[in-house]
C-alpha cells in the first residue's frame, strides 16, 4: 500500500473543523476509506493533537473521538524509535527543520511515504529537497485522485 504522510497539524485542521482546511483534508481521507492510499503519522501526532495552537487543549470529552478516530483501519502509526530520532537530528542538523518537524519528516522518509501532507510553509519549502529523499512536501489538495504513483 502507498502512503501519505499527514504532519499534526492536518489532523488538527480536521478535528477542530477549521474553514478552508477541512475540505482539504477530506480528499486525502476518502481516498484513505477507499482503501486507495494509507494515511500514516507518528506516534509523536496522538500527543500533539491535543493542543490547538493559539488556542486551547481539545477537551477531555473528546478523548474517545480522538483517540477512535486513530484506530481507523485506514490510518496507520509508526514508533518513534531510535532510527527515526536519528534520523530525526540529522534533518535538524543538516536541513535546518525544527526538532517536531523533522520526527514527522524523518518518519515519512523511513516509511517511505510517496508524499506527505501538512500545512506548514517552512516544510513545504523543503519539498524534493531533502537530501537523499524525494518526499514531496506540500498542502492537502482538495480534488480526490491526488497520487498519481509512477
Amino acid at each position: 500500500m502507498r502512503f501519505c504522510y499527514w504532519d499534526s497539524n492536518v489532523f488538527l485542521s480536521f478535528f477542530s473543523g477549521e474553514s478552508g482546511k477541512v475540505d482539504l483534508c477530506e480528499a486525502t481521507l476518502e481516498q484513505a476509506k477507499t482503501k486507495e492510499i494509507g494515511i500514516l503519522t507518528s506516534a509523536l501526532t496522538l500527543a500533539e493533537v491535543l493542543w490547538i495552537p493559539g488556542k486551547d487543549k481539545i477537551p477531555k470529552e473528546d478523548s474517545k473521538k480522538i483517540q477512535s478516530f486513530f484506530r481507523n483501519p485506514y490510518i496507520s502509526v509508526a514508533t518513534l524509535d531510535r532510527r527515526t530520532a536519528m534520523k530525526a537530528q540529522d534533518l535538524v542538523w543538516y536541513e535546518g527543520i525544527r526538532s517536531k518537524d523533522a520526527i514527522h519528516v524523518a518518519t515519512a522518509v523511513l516509511n517511505q511515504a510517496v508524499v506527505m501532507e501538512t500545512f506548514d510553509e517552512d516544510l513545504i519549502k523543503k519539498s524534493g529537497k531533502i537530501v537523499n529523499s524525494p518526499l514531496e512536501i506540500r498542502r492537502p489538495l482538495k480534488q480526490k485522485n491526488l497520487f498519481t504513483f509512477t
